[in-house]
């Protein structure tokens, strides 16, 4: 798995909507702000000033706006300002020829995992991390994380343990993000092979009910059966129906990974919460959960 050049001062970040619109350009402030005072230089996309619908700018503005950006050979990494939907529409229209002779990071998350996915497929590490518009509510923690990973210093984490977490250790490349995205993913050529990994899952605002869609899904898809480990960040603002269904996000996930013998940790401080920590998506890890607690090393 190919890693992306670490930055350093004077280096370019470009800011870029792939997805959803960004309701105004103050709200990009704090995100160049944070970039100039670690010495990087920020470089804004064409499409984050657009509005077409939801979407920052046609299928055909935003996929221009990052195919400049990834074939931009002064670019050292690119920001994804916000998620929502949409990265899905341009994803095959990309050409990473150049991306290919000159790797760059790739970051953000939620919607963003279409791009992870379809990196990893194509072998380039990437970097699941808060993005721009989600600043203003992060924990220190999550922008110390991010500039930890972006400048190519060791990332640990440490937390408590969780009521549903199953011991053991495990060793293998880190994988995965949304689960709907992941979910949507499968049968497409992003579609991610999880077998001797260690897969991430994280979602936010989705029925309980859904969930147990996508994670069957996941499992009749091979996805959860050869794991080498299982981390579940943020499940963030379920719903449930007049009718409940009698079970937290939490337990759906598990009882989906029950019958399997690898490490499982739930309530990863990763996602849709406002202690969300870089991950580096593509690196080698070694997951060890205990009673007391949870240890995830990048190596």
């Amino acid at each position: 798995m190919v890693t992306p050049p670490a930055l350093k001062s004077g280096d370019q970040v470009a800011i870029v909507a792939t997805a959803r619109k960004v309701p105004a350009p103050s709200d990009l402030d704090l995100a160049i702000n944070l970039l100039k005072s670690w010495g990087l230089q920020p470089v804004l996309g064409k499409t984050l000033s657009l509005a077409d619908d939801q979407y920052a700018g046609t299928d055909a503005e935003r996929l221009a706006d990052l195919q400049a950006m990834l074939d931009n050979p002064e670019i050292r990494a690119i920001w994804c300002a916000k998620g929502g939907y949409g990265t899905v529409r341009i994803v095959d229209g990309l050409d990473f020829y150049k991306f290919i002779k000159a790797p760059k990071w790739i970051v953000g998350f939620s919607d963003v995992t279409v791009l992870h996915s379809h990196l990893h497929k194509i072998g380039f590490k990437t970097l699941h991390a808060t993005m721009p518009l989600s600043l203003e509510d992060n924990s220190a923690f999550a922008k110390a994380s991010l500039k930890q990973a972006l400048f190519g210093e060791a990332l640990k984490y440490t937390i408590d343990g969780a009521p549903l977490n199953r011991a053991g250790t495990g060793q293998g490349q880190l994988v995965g993000g949304n689960i709907s995205i992941l979910y949507s993913l499968c049968g497409s050529p992003s579609a991610i092979d999880t077998r001797e990994k260690i897969l991430f899952l994280e979602d936010l605002d989705e029925y309980l009910y859904h969930v147990d869609r996508m994670m069957l899904n996941l499992k009749r898809n091979g996805m959860l059966n050869q794991l080498k480990g299982l981390i579940v960040g943020g499940l963030t603002k379920m719903h449930d129906n007049s009718v409940p269904f009698g079970k937290t996000a939490a337990e759906i996930i598990a009882e989906a990974a029950s019958g399997c013998d690898y490490p499982v940790c739930f309530d990863f401080p990763a996602g849709h919460i406002d202690d969300n920590r870089a991950l580096i998506l593509g690196a080698e890890v070694q997951l060890t959960v205990d009673p007391q607690g949870t240890q995830l090393n990048f190596r």
